[in-house]
């Protein structure tokens, strides 16, 4: 009998986007930093509150707060037309979102400015609002497959001027932090990988609301003793300003 032959597959605009995103991710020298969180509160609050917000919304909006107060984690290293730090003023979110592009799943990134100024039910809807609406009518999902057209030498050329030369244009376009977690899947990822500062990634959430908390970081931008307090300043936060807000939900709808 014949033996069954394999065929080559020509990359699609998503494999070529992960591709180049992985190409500049692997120049970030990122080290991973993990906090053990116990959560039972916000857990129970957020099963009471109506509407439900998502775990991605949730800690989206924690950890703005966390970089509006540590200006290290608005910050990014560019290394032309010489090595220096670039301090954004704003935080943008920039959120690993998969959609369906063609014939496969693909990984795009949404944008979102300030989140902590956002109510939960407002930021649950705009990242809905990313997971459904077509592609094509959000900017950041057609820009990033605009680019993945390009020839290779071209592509990587349009990335390379965006993350190292104009910082303000690099946090509007690419975001100051990455929020990148597929816990509603039963799984987490130990060190994702980012050409961004920090990215801030969680696993499941056990049965008694304990939880891995992880932000990797580019340590040309800052030391692990600066994400170990601001995974302390997280832990806080989901506890405080965050807990209030989804049981302030809860109040609301029974009012």
């Amino acid at each position: 009998m014949p033996q069954p032959v394999g065929r080559n597959l020509p990359l699609s605009l998503p494999r070529r986007f992960i591709g180049d995103l992985v190409h500049f991710a692997h120049q970030v020298p990122t080290v991973p930093v993990e906090r053990r969180m116990n959560l039972a509160a916000v857990v129970a609050a957020r099963q009471a509150a109506v509407p439900r917000p998502s775990w991605c919304a949730v800690f989206t909006k924690a950890y703005g707060f966390v970089a509006a107060a540590h200006a290290e984690l608005r910050r990014a290293y560019l290394s032309f037309p010489r090595p220096h730090l670039y301090e954004h003023p704003i935080s943008v979110a920039s959120v690993a979102v998969e959609r369906r592009v063609g014939d496969e799943d693909a990984v795009l990134f949404a944008h979102i400015n300030s989140p902590e100024k956002q109510g939960l039910r407002e930021l649950d809807a705009q990242l809905r609002r990313f997971k459904e609406q077509p592609v094509e009518q959000i900017g950041s999902f057609r820009r990033a497959l605009k680019i993945s057209r390009l020839p290779r030498p071209l592509r990587r050329l349009v990335w390379w001027v965006g993350l190292q030369t104009w910082g303000r244009k690099r946090a509007h376009y690419m975001g100051t932090f990455g929020v990148s977690v597929y816990a509603s899947l039963g799984a987490a990822s130990l060190h994702p990988l980012s050409p961004l500062t920090t990215t801030l990634n969680y696993g499941v959430i056990a049965d008694d609301g304990t939880v891995d908390v992880r932000v990797i970081y580019d340590h040309r931008v800052m030391d692990g003793s600066t994400v170990a307090r601001a995974l302390a300043d997280l832990e806080r936060v989901l506890k405080c300003e965050v807990l209030a807000e989804l049981r302030y939900l809860k109040a609301a709808d029974a009012a």
